[in-house]
């Protein structure tokens, strides 16, 4: 019975997680590459309206796979799968890690851009600010990679 509660919990933990791991790996493989070839201006009304959108419409899916994550992983050690735990537990580990990154780094950059593409306004270190995203995106994907294959091997173990 446990295991196949602490599979379905692990398989809607990889969907969820996985669309936050597709959206930062998109990012890091082209958009990146883009935003370097455009002026500031567009870079900031780009990002900015895509910070907007992106802020109001991922967290139900952020947040989803956070809780399925930690319910997978208590829901195998309670039931005494504690390899799938401990692959659960690695997933949950990463992805606090990543929630970590994207409040202190990412969330007030997407919040300075969303609000000068608001304005219709170029920041003075538009540039500036998108850097400093951008410093962090593959830390971002590779905790999203560790979470989704923990939570694969989870899945696996249970």
């Amino acid at each position: 019975m446990f295991s196949t509660i602490v599979q379905v919990l692990g398989i809607v933990a990889v969907l969820a997680n996985a669309v936050v791991y597709g959206t930062d790996a998109c990012y890091a493989l082209i958009t990146r590459s883009v935003y370097a070839r455009l002026d500031d201006a567009t870079v900031t009304a780009s990002a900015g309206w895509g910070h907007y959108y992106g802020d109001r419409r991922m967290p139900i899916v952020g947040i989803s796979g956070v809780v399925t994550a930690v319910l997978t992983a208590v829901l195998a050690a309670v039931g005494g799968l504690s390899e799938a735990a401990v692959a659960a537990g690695i997933a949950v580990v990463a992805l606090v890690s990543w929630l970590a990154i994207y409040v202190r780094v990412a969330k007030p950059v997407n919040q300075l851009q969303t609000a000068a593409a608001q304005a219709g306004t170029t920041p003075p270190n538009a540039r500036a600010l998108q850097d400093k995203w951008d410093s962090v995106v593959n830390a971002r994907v590779a905790l999203q990679f560790i979470a989704v294959a923990a939570l694969s091997a989870a899945i696996a173990l249970a």
